[in-house]
């Protein structure tokens, strides 16, 4: 009998400590939620049928979400100063002091239709005000501004007008430098997760956030002037993966809809519900509630302006079961090249370029390029998502470089302007290091990833000449824009 009661008594404290449990993980937020309906809504507006609200936002009235960082000397336009600049010198050489693209010929080399991108945004302001509106009345929520307008002079409304077949935006482009400091100075008047991390087969599921791409969490922040941009909190020390464009976001202001929770003694943490960030050590903290992190502007829409995914041909495997073609076969351009559309235009060339170009800051991670449909074939490459760049000064990748030392070919264009950056007035790190002084949170690379860019530029260098001497200059170096003459594949010697 006396084993019997406490086996009773095992049990009831049992079923207390779950009840405990229940009550405080379970009925206990619910509770505090109906307290405090301001700070987060009390149910999930889209098991409603009524159309989506906006996404949570501070009141308008917060001002200014980001804070300025320590102020420089004073710059031109650039970032550049004084008589001695390398980069101002760096422009003025005759390899960049030509004109940037030819004039825009007439509607068909403009990515967008202009009248028909107005009526498209002016569509989705109103759209946008409407669910704010029905956001509010559903928290009771009072509101003085006036409804959000589409402001034709905004500088990401310019920026989408402006594309054209010759590329994003010419270097010397105001509206560039206008957009960028908009997006530092504008107030945040929504922020939210992003579309692929909300979608659930076509429906939004508020009790379950999904994320079927990528590993950290990314935040769509819309601007007062409509314009909007995604957010990617720096996940590592600056020393090991500096942010590409920064900014400093204040998430007690901007984010009262994500999962909150403070597990330091005075920094505010946050991190998704899904299963790839629900862990504290995937948690994103302020510094106590200052966050740093990259800032990207938005393309135009899909509606607007389709684009299409290509993979790169040169994709890493990502596993131990086997090995990528091009990873195991020296000679795996020769089938590349029999390939639409690498056996025709200058695809191949471009392929090579991009990635010269994550050679340079480290990125392995390459599984695709975009372009827009419009401009067909013979469009240029978006080189989007560049998140896995400068992760590690220490180490080049020389496979990043397979598509040039397969393939034996470069644009001569690409090659006049890679020696000039190896030269000490032009050299790379120090041009780099002069171009990033106007970023909000500079200094962005350290000295270490600066000085790599020079190491890994003479590799560059050396790779080419490789190819040359096995294959002669004229069949390397390709000199007009059409040329596709290669030699047959044999991978340069990487070891001089």
């Amino acid at each position: 009998m006396p084993g019997l009661r406490r086996d009773r008594l095992l049990t009831l404290l049992l079923l207390g400590a779950l009840l405990s449990a229940d009550l405080y993980f379970h009925l206990w937020p619910q509770v505090q939620r109906q307290l405090r309906p301001r700070e987060r809504p009390r149910s999930c507006p889209c098991a409603r049928r009524a159309p989506a609200p906006a996404p949570a936002s501070a009141p308008r009235t917060a001002a200014h979400n980001f804070s300025r960082a320590r102020p420089g000397p004073e710059r031109d336009r650039g970032g550049r100063s004084g008589p001695g600049s390398k980069l101002q010198a760096l422009f003025a050489h005759p390899l960049y002091n030509v004109p940037e693209e030819p004039p825009v010929l007439g509607p068909e080399d403009l990515l967008l239709a202009g009248q028909e991108a107005l009526r498209y945004y002016r569509r989705k302001v109103a759209r946008w005000n409407r669910r704010h509106k029905i956001y509010r009345e559903q928290l009771n929520l009072t509101s003085l501004d006036p409804p959000v307008q589409l402001q034709l002079e905004a500088s990401w409304l310019q920026f989408h007008l402006g594309i054209s077949r010759h590329g994003l935006y010419p270097r010397s482009s105001p509206v560039v430098s206008k957009l960028l400091r908009d997006m530092r100075h504008f107030p945040t008047i929504s922020a939210d997760y992003s579309q692929d991390e909300k979608a659930l087969l076509g429906a939004c599921d508020c009790t379950q956030i999904v994320k079927p791409s990528g590993v950290h969490l990314k935040l769509v922040l819309r601007f007062s002037d409509f314009g909007k941009a995604m957010f990617k909190p720096m996940s590592s020390e600056r020393k090991r993966r500096p942010p590409t464009s920064s900014t400093s976001l204040t998430s007690r202001d901007t984010m009262p809809r994500l999962q909150l929770s403070t597990w330091t003694a005075s920094n505010m943490c946050f991190f998704a519900k899904c299963p790839y960030m629900c862990k504290t050590e995937y948690a994103v903290c302020g510094n106590p509630h200052l966050l740093e992190g990259s800032l990207s502007a938005f393309l135009p829409s899909l509606n607007l302006a389709p684009r299409l995914s290509v993979p790169n041909p040169w994709i890493r495997s990502y596993s131990l079961a086997g090995k990528e073609e091009w990873e195991v076969n020296p000679l795996y351009c020769d089938t590349v090249k029999q390939i639409y559309p690498y056996n025709s235009s200058d695809r191949l060339l471009n392929v090579i370029d991009m990635a010269i170009f994550d050679f340079l800051i480290g990125n392995m991670d390459r599984h695709h390029y975009e372009m827009f449909t419009k401009f067909g074939d013979d469009g240029f490459l978006i080189h989007l998502d560049n998140a896995r760049g400068f992760g590690r000064h220490s180490h080049d990748e020389i496979s990043i470089l397979s598509p040039l030392s397969q393939c034996c070919r470069i644009k001569k264009k690409t090659l006049l302007h890679l020696q000039l950056l190896a030269q000490a007035d032009y050299r790379l790190s120090d041009v780099m290091r002069e171009s990033l002084l106007e970023d909000q949170l500079s200094p962005i690379l350290t000295e270490p990833h600066l000085l790599a860019l020079d190491r890994r530029l003479q590799v560059i260098l050396r790779t080419v000449e490789g190819c040359i001497v096995a294959h002669g200059e004229q069949s390397v170096v390709a000199s007009g824009p059409a040329e596709q003459a290669a030699p047959d594949s044999g991978q340069a010697n990487l070891t001089r």
